[in-house]
């Protein structure tokens, strides 16, 4: 772990240096000047970059040494480039600077009260690691096919390597696929649309590779969607940074009432934050047919029933068509019209030939989810009660709000629950709407619709400048409160219309009094597989940084005990405050307990490390055999099942085993159950299957199972379960994944922002918790120029030519028809040879042997003798199980 604080301390250069370097942003006109551009920070003395003590001058590149055990990351390359922004202003008078963090902040409540009129999403003063991009689809005229009369309007959210994509269309039938493009034209991404009514389209594209995400970036990407249907359509166009996306509230999609025109656009819009002014960016695309910059005259209209009630004319290209202007002092009635999309934008061209497109103004629409988790931690005054509330809202085009809330472990009678703004003065309320009347103190929910928001309240809303406040007697300013904000789509299926599960302290066994809720969203799909999606709020940043997250399975219904759990396990780490995946190879009795409502999740922190929030979870399914093995699940439908030809000519295939696997796709290798395989372009990656702790006294090992599972078979009387579920919770924690990992299992650390260190391994010693990690050992090699395969690699290999048998072409052995020699890895062998097969983290594998039959490569596990005694042991690095202090019989 002192190596990992080590880590940590070097890499805050860099990413302080990185927040210096940011892209610049998009913006033709100074339109939207809610999110005012700093000036960059004069230079002082000599410039350039001071990295791990040395200083690198502008434009240099290198590969960084981060000492040992981790040596040089070669899989990583730095760049020296001059900043672009400056540091965040610093509003208070003893800014400190937090552990983790490049960059001193206010302490927590010691904001200068001028922070308060300050927005919640202005993020010209708050970092975050979300970049948007946006795109305008319209049909291809260049083409000999007829163009589609369809436009269609894309919002991408970059997260890390994901990239989430909303997708609203119109004048055109659903499409069947979505493609990415990249510079040189060819297909980067696929995305099967599925079938359905909306008009919203939703999807995540996954580990985007950084040539890709660089070219992203650089606006070199684009993408195009189609139509199954006997007209085909195609609608295409090419995807944008645009810094009026951090400000849009309101948005419009512009048509075209002519056929086959490809004419289309968009409108940006948004309120000023103070006065009643209408600022907007149209981007358009195929209005101006001239080729050349010739100026050509437009009129931007504002009409409300055929009416028109403003006019602005200017004058565009067709190299530059965006357009950016303010509608100043919209009047009560013009506001009143845009809260309930009545309003209509309209552009026109006023040369020789002129055209026409328009389109309803209405809230900005995406797959995000506005939703809101209430904390006493969040209270305006803070405390620890162990409440949790929990909601959800859909906003719809005529300007209505469905909200539902629920409401549990209150401390004191309930009183009111309230929609209102941050406060103007400390404690001072300011109550928008009550859905007091609506709360059903019997079930403590709420549901219902807020049919009256104002054009203000819609761009507050959006810009997450709202809160939900719970009072009650002991607290009547507030007893629970929580932000209203979008939470990225994410791409799971877990339906989040639905009331998420409330996680509260309230509900762990003993109840914890604490400041900190959450709630989750859980589902199983058909492949018996569970997804969830955690999101916590009212926690203190010391806690937020060591999060865990458990799934019980419960023996009995009623009173929570924890001396009846019988199965449990690790869900994914924490990223700041949420948490989301796929959860596989669910045991049969944890998928029933789920059926029948008697699982939990649990959420454990550092200050309570035995159970922070918890809540029960009921997930309804028919998985009465537990998961589904016979086909693997596509995540996010990055993947298709494609035919074996389709899949032999793919150059992203992997052959293993005699067999084509697609680029992206998980398998079990035949040589060890023990091992799961994925293909990654061309190369496979297989790593140890960590099995999940048992809580049993009595294992049994299944023969078709890697992992041991519990002995049903009745236990001796004198056998006692744990007395709580917490000293189950064996393992160690790592700080670089956030993740828990089994006693014993080693992995490659996760050092962010660089990713996986390949060339050191963490150890799990025990159920000590303590983290071992050591570097690498590199085989000794005999030839005489050994190069490094690929970049993330972290030994270097002796080349090809070297190692391939005389006479045989190493890219042609395992593709032609009769081979005589085969292929494990890296290595190849002559027909007949045998070997112990070597694996990454874990060496060579001395049960496991392989021989080479005919260009087929084979594996068995060495078959171990049946033990008769009752007390078994394994010997590390012994192949079979041992008697404990017996002999075999």
């Amino acid at each position: 772990m002192l190596v990992l604080r080590a880590l940590r301390s070097l890499l805050c250069v860099v990413s302080c240096a990185w927040l210096h370097a940011g892209a610049a942003s998009r913006l033709k006109s100074p339109a939207l000047p809610i999110q005012s551009e700093r000036e960059p920070l004069p230079s002082k003395g000599l410039s350039g970059c001071s990295f791990g003590g040395r200083f690198y001058s502008l434009e240099d590149t290198w590969h960084p040494d981060l000492g040992e055990p981790f040596g040089v990351m070669h899989c990583v390359q730095c760049h020296c480039e001059p900043p672009q922004k400056g540091l965040p202003d610093v509003d208070c008078d003893d800014p400190i600077l937090l552990p983790g963090h490049c960059c001193k902040t206010c302490p927590k409540g010691k904001e200068k009260v001028d922070d308060l009129h300050k927005s919640y999403n202005d993020r010209s003063y708050l970092s975050s690691e979300e970049v948007d991009f946006v795109a305008v689809l319209t049909g291809v005229t260049d083409s000999w096919l007829p163009s589609s009369n369809g436009v269609a309007r894309a919002r991408f959210s970059l997260t890390r390597t994901s990239m989430a994509f909303s997708i609203t269309y119109l004048r055109m039938d659903r499409p069947s696929k979505i493609t990415f493009l990249d510079s040189d034209g060819t297909t980067a991404f696929e995305f099967r649309i599925p079938t359905g009514q909306s008009d919203m389209i939703c999807g995540v594209w996954k580990n985007l590779a950084k040539p890709l995400i660089r070219q992203l970036q650089s606006e070199q990407l684009r993408i195009s969607m189609t139509t199954s249907t006997s007209r085909q359509e195609e609608v295409e166009g090419k995807i944008i940074k645009h810094r009026a996306l951090f400000a849009e509230t309101f948005s419009s999609t512009l048509t075209s009432e002519e056929e086959n025109s490809g004419m289309g656009g968009i409108a940006m819009l948004t309120l000023s934050d103070t006065e009643n002014n209408l600022h907007f960016i149209l981007i358009l695309q195929g209005l101006i047919k001239h080729k050349d910059k010739v100026v050509v005259p437009i009129r931007v209209q504002l009409v409300y029933r055929q009416h028109v009630l403003r006019e602005i004319r200017a004058n565009v290209t067709s190299h530059d068509p965006d357009f950016a202007e303010v509608l100043t002092d919209l009047n009560s009635r013009e506001l009143f019209w845009l809260s309930r999309g009545q309003l209509e934008i309209a552009v026109a061209t006023e040369d020789q030939d002129p055209q026409h497109i328009s389109g309803f103004i209405t809230g900005r629409k995406s797959c995000d989810t506005i939703q809101s988790v209430m904390s006493s931690g969040d209270a305006l005054t803070p405390g620890k009660t162990g409440g949790v509330g929990s909601g959800v809202f859909y906003l719809h085009d005529n300007g209505t709000l469905d909200y539902q809330v629920q409401v549990a472990g209150l401390t004191s009678d309930f009183l009111g629950l309230t929609i209102e703004l941050k406060p103007r003065r400390r404690n001072k309320r300011s109550v928008l709407y009550d859905l007091t009347p609506e709360y059903n103190k019997a079930t403590g929910q709420a549901q219902g619709s807020w049919s009256r928001l104002e054009a203000r309240h819609i761009h507050m809303l959006l810009q997450n400048e709202l809160f939900i406040n719970v009072a009650t007697a002991h607290n009547q300013e507030g007893e629970l409160r929580g932000q209203i904000k979008a939470l990225l789509y994410n791409g799971l299926e877990a339906p989040r219309y639905e009331l998420p599960v409330p996680l509260a302290g309230h509900f762990v066994s003993p109840p914890v009094r604490t400041g900190a809720s959450g709630h989750a969203w859980v589902s199983v799909n058909k492949q018996c597989h569970l997804q969830y999606e955690i999101v916590v709020a009212g926690l203190s940043k010391a806690d937020d940084l060591t999060v865990n997250a458990h799934l019980h399975g419960l023996a009995e219904i009623g009173e929570i005990d924890d001396s009846s759990t019988t199965h449990k396990r690790l869900l994914t780490g924490f990223y700041g405050s949420q948490a989301q995946g796929v959860l596989k190879d669910i045991s049969v009795e944890l998928l029933q307990h789920l059926d029948q409502g008697t699982a939990f999740i649990q959420v454990s922190t550092k200050t309570n490390p035995r159970g922070e929030i918890r809540g029960r979870v009921h997930v309804p399914n028919n998985c009465e055999f537990g998961t589904r093995g016979g086909m693997e699940e596509a995540e996010f439908d990055d993947l298709f099942v494609k035919d074996p030809e389709e899949l032999k000519n793919d150059p992203h295939t992997c052959f293993f085993e005699n067999q084509h696997h697609a680029h992206g796709s998980r398998w079990t290798p035949n040589y060890d159950k023990c091992f799961s395989c994925s293909c990654q372009k061309r190369t496979v990656i297989c790593d140890p299957v960590i099995c999940p702790v048992l809580t049993c006294s009595r294992t049994i090992q299944p023969e078709d199972k890697c992992c041991p599972i519990c002995d049903e078979r009745k236990e001796p009387k004198d056998m006692k379960a744990p007395e709580r579920v917490d000293e189950l919770l064996e393992g160690c924690y790592f700080e670089g994944d956030q993740k828990m990992h089994a006693p014993g299992t080693t992995w490659h650390p996760f050092v962010p922002p660089f990713g996986y260190i390949k060339c050191a391994v963490c150890t799990c010693k025990g159920s000590s918790g303590e983290v071992h990690c050591e570097k690498v050992t590199c085989p000794v090699l005999t030839c005489s120029h050994p190069i490094r395969r690929n970049p993330s690699d972290c030994c270097k290999e002796c080349p090809e030519e070297e190692k391939t048998p005389a006479g045989l072409e190493h890219t042609d052995m395992m593709q032609a028809d009769g081979p005589r020699h085969c292929k494990f890895g890296k290595n190849y062998y002559q027909n007949s040879d045998n070997w112990h097969p070597w694996v990454p983290l874990v060496g060579e594998m001395k049960c496991i042997n392989c021989w080479c039959d005919h260009g087929v490569t084979k594996c068995q596990r060495k078959q171990c003798p049946v033990l008769t005694c009752t007390n078994i042991t394994r010997i590390e690095g012994a192949c079979c199980p041992e008697c404990l202090g017996e002999q075999w019989t």
